[in-house]
């Protein structure tokens, strides 16, 4: 029995048992302490805390307070994966807390400090708290929600860690402006959103920064933006992931489903769905194809600007979902990114043994012979050749607003304006 069941259990019996159970209580109280010391040990160590301010908030703020039922100490102070809080009726995850590591990230993001004002969108108490910590009582924190079972929990959990007074929680959609909110200092977006509202832009003060989980041709990156004329542009960007976005704001991705020889089914995410795929019908069951790259990269290197790199550049680019049972799904070594071309052909990113033996080398895997796996092979060359890189910068240009960018930027559209990615040396 978990040890705070423990004590609500017996609470109501012999007074011999509540000592015994209270000594319980201690002991949880003094595990979930050492739990949350050695996560932020952690996160300092690999440079995911790097202020004296977040660090504080993290060593102070009880995670498992804010934890669904049943959630260990491990789970709940585990530094690298989030706690999922609520599933549809499907059993996909709809709310979550987030995992440590992007929460300090995103914090310090936002550059906060005391005394400044914060609107944090998808609420679960957990990182309103660590905001509360940040900014501290001079400051003012407001989380909103669309879904009242987690502004409710969120509520419950805020007053039960100490954190009521300090956090204003809100049913809302904030694809909306928030009533009575006014300018803050930063806004903070805890779920994965395709647009930026103009209402974001609006709630923030003229030098304040907006965080956002923004999802780019199907890639998620937390961007910090400030304001820069009519315009926002990135300071920092760090590679995440979220649940998508509820309520107004929800964009649905368009999905082509590939069935498999075996009876299981490949679905491929387009953010924009190229006009012809008829011809891709039956390619599962074409002969596979394989065509390596000639680029190295050294076993435990994060290669993640190169999916960024494939959203920007990458003709028929989509991500990839292998469904239980199919020949994908059982293959090892490859990643959800590809793409597919007009002559039906589909292929994916993978990497195999380097021929000199150390490290890996980038190939494209597919089936049906044609552009597909080309494409895909060009650019993990042009990348490589163009230095692996990170991003110049991201910019979000709001509907209306003066659009002067590079030329060679990669240029996605939004409903509320447009998304820039410039590249050095890009093509």
């Amino acid at each position: 029995m978990d040890a705070a069941r423990c004590w609500w259990a017996v609470i109501t019996t012999t007074t011999r048992s509540r000592e015994i159970c209270m000594t319980t209580v201690d002991n949880f109280a003094d595990e979930a302490s050492r739990a949350r010391q050695e996560m932020v040990d952690k996160l300092v160590a690999s440079g995911m805390i790097t202020f004296d301010g977040v660090e504080r908030a993290f060593r102070t703020v009880p995670r498992e307070v804010f934890m669904p039922e049943g959630t260990g100490l491990e789970a709940a102070y585990n530094p690298d994966d989030a706690v999922a809080a609520k599933t549809d009726r499907h059993g996909q995850i709809i709310s979550s807390l987030s995992a440590p590591f992007i929460q300090a990230r995103m914090i310090e993001q936002a550059d906060l400090a005391s005394g400044m004002s914060v609107l944090e969108i998808g609420s679960g108490g957990l990182n309103a708290a660590l905001i509360a910590e940040v900014v501290g009582l001079g400051g003012r924190v407001v989380t909103v929600d669309i879904d009242p079972d987690i502004t409710t929990n969120a509520g419950k959990a805020l007053d039960a860690a100490g954190y009521g007074g300090q956090v204003e929680v809100l049913l809302a959609d904030a694809e909306h402006p928030i009533p009575g909110l006014g300018k803050v200092d930063a806004v903070i977006v805890t779920v994965g959103s395709w647009d930026v509202p103009p209402a974001w832009i609006d709630h923030l003060k003229p030098d304040g920064r907006l965080v956002v989980p923004l999802r780019m041709n199907n890639v998620t990156r937390s961007i910090a933006f400030r304001r820069v004329g009519d315009h926002l542009e990135s300071t920092s960007l760090e590679v995440c992931g979220f649940v998508p976005m509820q309520g107004d704001g929800e964009h649905q991705e368009r999905v082509f489903e590939l069935p498999d020889p075996r009876g299981g089914v490949v679905k491929l995410q387009f953010d924009v769905m190229p006009e012809e795929l008829s011809p891709l019908d039956g390619v599962l069951a074409k002969p596979r194809t394989e065509l390596w790259s000639g680029v190295d990269i050294p076993r435990g290197v994060s290669f993640a600007d190169l999916h960024l790199w494939f959203a920007s550049f990458l003709p028929g680019f989509c991500r990839i979902a292998a469904g239980e049972g199919t020949e994908l799904a059982e293959e090892r070594r490859w990643f959800p990114f590809g793409a597919v071309a007009d002559d039906g052909s589909f292929a994916y990113l993978a990497i195999g043994p380097a021929s000199d033996g150390d490290g890996d080398e980038f190939l494209a895997r597919g089936w049906g012979k044609g552009d597909a796996g080309p494409a895909l092979v060009a650019q993990i060359q042009a990348w490589a050749a163009a230095g692996r890189p990170q991003p110049d910068s991201v910019a979000f240009w709001p509907n209306g607003s003066d659009h002067d960018f590079p030329e060679d930027a990669a240029v996605l559209v939004k409903r509320h304006g447009l998304v820039t990615i410039s590249w050095p040396s890009a093509q």
